[in-house]
């Protein structure tokens, strides 16, 4: 009878959890019974409303064998909800996956780290499937929350340790993967996830990159190795994570590696953050660069006062961010790049100013120069971002950069600078010029203008050129290698590096192009001595030797017999009489220098009138070569405490039409281009003829006859005297008559006749 009742009452069972119960063997070792599981599965697809009751007596029979820690028939319960999880995808499945998460999350919940792990893998299949409709209440901020403890997991065995983690991390890929596919995907990109998962997947990847730095370089992973590799797997995630990253929420995911860095003080040293960042450089997209380097700019300034080496550690971040990012979009941040570089530049060059002046003996003096020499770290860091973000710019953006730091170069007595060097003081300032300046000069380096005009506008030139007259000779030499920079044009500064005569230039292969006529107007100037300023006699004898290799080296460029011949007889007459007056005797570290120069023959010089006598000869311009070049010393020239060097001859030698081959002349007709209109509107050729004007009038008065002065100021006196005459002949002359009217025209009197009918009346007048 009992067997009966039983039996009876198994028979009531609704059918589908006497499916379920089916699948359960009487021992668990035996393992899910698939025969029933077909049929269970047969009918979940045939009757689809039954879907969540199944699942929901699924989740009560795992909790119970959850809290009983009959692990076995766990593993059964997740198999079999796994393959109907497979198996059905329809309206119905809805309900059914909410059953699903419920029980994984009770795995999770679990301090066994097998059903961890279990719990996690059923997450990952099901994070694979793709629904046919949104979810718009289903959240995983618990799954989030668990998956980001268990990458942190501390459990005592390394291997269990390491499972658990990777369980996390694969996860955590699970739960981005499901997310951003959903309709609502932007709830992962909230701060509060991002907060989890990024400090989560750093973590695993800085722990295990410690381990390696340690034992050594690892041998390369097979495929079989990254899977159980927690650093590669949280990696791969990361960059995943990244490249669905979009316009608005690109920050959210950056902001925490900050955070990371920070918390764990891996700025210094900074080869984890270097390596992060690369990883975020190269997973997001190019045109979300942008993003990442205002980031990095303002955490700068966030950690503007921690250690220098933190500063340099981030700097050279930001190093890394725009070497990648210059070769895609920068989008608008070039300007906000430099001026965030060169205000921490002079912050930098400040904190290190009032290290020196606030500096003590004993053992603070050996922290005040340890703590200048991390300075340093951090300004040549700075220097090497400037230069390498200006070397990738284009040429257009590179010459406002040139600008823009031009403008920043303090000049002792000047405000036309723009940057704050109140705080600074004279070795501070210093300090920032050269700073400055080296900035420019990696800016510079490589930049190919089509003229020297254009490299070297006179809004750039003139500031320029005032550092070059200060007695500082650190700054001279940047002043003078920042225009090699911009005059060099076709690489020749390498093969003419080194002041020297060189016997046969053809040697060198110096690449030649035709000089266009702007850079005929700029080069004006080559140097003689008039020692007015009581040059030493080092200085005398040097610029001797400068002008030396530099006429050696124009006469065989220009390739003039005459004037090469003369050029090499005075070279053969010093190098036997005056070594002094070459470069390679008076270069050297030891050299006999003579007492006085006044008494030289004047074989040792280059004269002037065979220059002129050979040079005009071949068709060559030799007018201006006598004439003295007096440098215009300016107002910031004046206060740089510096006196204009010497007075110069200016030699200008100009190519006259008739030697110019019929080949090469060009048509007076131009094409109307953009060059051309920008050229037209171009004024500086105009200031050059204005000033070339006004020399040439000071120059005349000062060396012409009177009586030639005298008979100029006549005749323009007397074409005055006829202007006014023939206007005053238009405004006072009578209303004209038919009898004639009598004109004075050159002191003579005429009488001319109108006829009637030429006559103008008034309207009034005529009827």
């Amino acid at each position: 009878m009992p067997t009966r009742v039983c039996c009876c009452c198994s028979a009531l069972r609704p059918r589908y959890k006497r499916l379920v119960d089916n699948i359960f063997p009487e021992d668990p070792k035996d393992g899910l019974v698939k025969a029933d599981m077909e049929k269970l599965t047969f009918y979940a697809v045939s009757a689809p409303e039954k879907l969540d009751r199944i699942g929901s007596y699924l989740a009560e029979r795992l909790s119970r064998d959850v809290v009983r820690h009959r692990s076995g028939y766990v593993l059964i319960a997740m198999e079999a909800l796994d393959q109907l999880l497979m198996a059905c995808h329809s309206q119905s499945i809805k309900p059914f996956v909410e059953s699903f998460l419920h029980m994984v999350a009770k795995l999770l919940e679990s301090g066994e780290p097998k059903l961890q792990v279990l719990g996690t893998n059923s997450f990952v299949k099901f994070a694979n499937i793709e629904e046919d409709t949104p979810s718009y209440h289903r959240r995983y901020d618990f799954f989030v929350s668990r998956f980001s403890a268990m990458c942190h997991s501390c459990h005592s065995d390394p291997e269990i340790r390491t499972e658990i983690r990777i369980a996390g991390i694969r996860g955590i890929q699970g739960v981005v993967r499901k997310t951003v596919n959903d309709e609502l995907r932007a709830t992962i990109w909230e701060p509060q996830h991002m907060d989890k998962i990024v400090p989560s997947l750093l973590f695993n990847m800085q722990k295990i990159e410690e381990v390696d730095s340690r034992i050594g370089p690892p041998p390369s992973p097979s495929a079989a190795d990254k899977e159980e590799n927690p650093a590669v797997l949280a990696e791969n995630c990361f960059r995943e994570l990244l490249g669905r990253a979009t316009f608005g929420n690109m920050n959210n995911a950056v902001r925490p590696v900050f955070a990371h860095l920070d918390h764990h003080k891996l700025w210094d040293p900074n080869e984890f953050a270097v390596h992060c960042f690369k990883i975020i450089m190269y997973s997001i997209q190019a045109q979300y660069s942008h993003h990442v380097i205002q980031e990095i700019l303002g955490h700068l300034d966030a950690r503007k006062k921690d250690s220098p080496r933190v500063r340099a550690g981030i700097i050279q971040v930001l190093l890394e961010a725009v070497a990648i990012a210059a070769k895609g979009s920068i989008g608008p941040t070039v300007l906000e790049v430099f001026n965030t570089l060169l205000k921490h530049l002079r912050l930098s060059v400040e904190f290190e100013a009032n290290d020196l002046q606030g500096g003590s003996v004993g053992s603070a003096n050996l922290n005040t120069s340890t703590k200048d020499n991390d300075e340093k770290i951090v300004q040549n860091a700075i220097i090497q971002t400037i230069g390498f973000f200006g070397s990738n710019l284009p040429d257009y953006q590179r010459s406002e950069i040139m600008m823009f730091i031009m403008g920043k170069v303090p000049v002792f007595g000047t405000s036309t600078h723009t940057l704050d060097i109140s705080q600074l003081g004279d070795l501070g300032t210093r300090r920032i010029q050269i700073m400055l300046l080296r900035s420019l000069l990696m800016v510079t380096s490589g930049y190919k203008a089509k003229t020297i005009v254009t490299a070297l506008p006179g809004s750039f030139l003139d500031p320029l050129l005032s550092p070059s007259l200060m007695e500082d000779y650190e700054l001279r030499q940047l002043v003078l290698e920042v225009m090699h920079n911009l005059m060099d044009r076709h690489d020749n500064r390498a093969k003419l590096r080194g002041i020297r005569i060189i016997p046969d230039v053809a040697d060198l292969k110096i690449k030649r192009e035709k000089i266009c006529r702007q850079d005929t107007s700029f080069m004006k100037k080559d140097s003689a001595i008039i020692n007015e300023d009581n040059l030493s006699m080092f200085h005398r004898c040097g610029i001797m030797a400068l002008v030396a290799a530099y006429l050696n080296f124009v006469s065989q460029m220009i390739a003039v017999p005459a004037f090469c011949q003369h050029v090499s007889k005075v070279i053969e007459i010093r190098t036997m009489e005056a070594p002094y007056f070459l470069p390679e005797h008076i270069f050297r570290e030891k050299c006999m220098l003579p007492k006085s120069l006044e008494k030289h023959d004047k074989s040792l010089c280059f004269l002037t009138n065979k220059i002129a006598e050979s040079l005009g000869g071949s068709g060559y311009s030799v007018e201006r070569l006598s004439v003295p070049y007096v440098p215009q010393v300016t107002d910031e020239d004046r206060l740089s405490r510096r006196k204009s060097i010497v007075d110069t001859v200016s030699i200008q030698v100009d190519i006259l039409p008739n030697s110019i081959p019929s080949d090469d002349v060009v048509s007076n007709t131009e094409e109307i281009t953009f060059e051309a209109l920008k050229k037209a509107i171009d004024t500086s050729g105009m200031e050059e003829q204005e000033k070339e004007k006004r020399r040439l009038v000071i120059e005349k008065f000062q060396k012409a006859p009177f009586e030639e002065i005298a008979a100029q100021c006549e005749s323009k006196a007397n074409l005055l005297h006829d202007r006014l005459a023939q206007i005053l002949e238009l405004t006072i002359r009578p209303p004209p008559s038919p009898s004639g009217t009598l004109t004075i025209t050159s002191g003579h009197a005429q009488y001319q006749s109108v006829p009637v009918y030429e006559m103008k009346f008034p309207d009034l007048c005529v009827y």
